[in-house]
């Protein structure tokens, strides 16, 4: 079904692996269509409860735009990005259900902005984040300019897109840029414990959570205050709400189906 990823679903989780690793994963308009198909997939099975995104390989987790692709049917850049990576990132921002970046290598130009439109990012301490735009004269797009600067400020974010240089997941941590980073040999058993966490975890309400935290960004407290007294209302009548309302009378863990 996907020529340039590999996208598998066991136990609740979707993983979608980006399988390019001769050339470090890079954005071919191949891969991005790829990308934004297994995610709506994923948005529409209600057996998923928590999405991973990863690289193929032991160096990149992507290397940004396959320059020696090109932009497939775009007649330039602009449209290549409407066409081929801003559908990409909406559909990780609007699914509801966390999408969770295995960071294992280099999150290079438009990787990098395709890693920080992840709701969580696990990385390995070797892993490291650039906005290598400016190298080719370039300015950051996929939308890193809306997410640097509501990470990490105004001052910063300029700094990192202005010189492009290598941010690695340590100093990413400080930063605020990424959740967590361990030793390689552990990326994998830290991923299990948040992926565990997350396919347990009531989906509808963090999908509402996620709903409202992306529109917070762009709306007053009067706005905000309406937009939780909807989602509230709605998040009431669902299955996980009223188990995790028997449970805390009850005393006993609740065992939520993301219904």
């Amino acid at each position: 079904m996907y020529e340039n990823i590999l996208y598998e679903i066991s136990d609740g989780i979707a993983r979608i692996t980006l399988n390019r690793p001769k050339v470090y994963n890079a954005l071919s308009p191949g891969l991005l269509k790829d990308i934004t198909a297994a995610v709506q997939a994923a948005h529409a099975d209600d057996s998923v409860r928590v999405v991973v995104l990863t690289g193929a390989g032991e160096k990149a987790f992507c290397s940004g735009a396959d320059l020696k692709e090109g932009m497939g049917e775009a007649s330039g850049l602009g449209e290549s990005l409407r066409q081929n990576y801003n559908p990409m990132i909406l559909a990780i921002r609007t699914i509801p259900k966390p999408v969770i970046c295995r960071l294992n290598g280099v999150a290079a130009g438009a990787g990098c902005s395709l890693a920080l439109a992840c709701d969580l990012i696990i990385a390995s301490k070797e892993a490291y984040l650039s906005q290598i735009f400016v190298n080719i004269g370039l300015m950051p797009d996929a939308g890193s300019t809306f997410f640097l600067p509501r990470l990490v400020g105004m001052q910063k974010a300029f700094e990192i897109a202005s010189t492009g240089r290598r941010v690695y997941a340590p100093e990413a941590v400080a930063l605020g840029l990424i959740h967590k980073a361990v030793p390689e040999s552990e990326l994998d058993i830290e991923l299990c414990d948040v992926l565990t966490y997350y396919r347990n975890a009531p989906t509808k309400a963090i999908g509402a959570m996620k709903l409202a935290l992306n529109q917070s960004l762009y709306s007053n407290l009067e706005q905000m205050l309406e937009l939780e007294a909807v989602q509230q209302d709605q998040l009431s009548h669902t299955h996980d709400a009223a188990e995790g309302m028997m449970s805390f009378l009850q005393k006993r863990k609740a065992v939520y189906r993301g219904k």
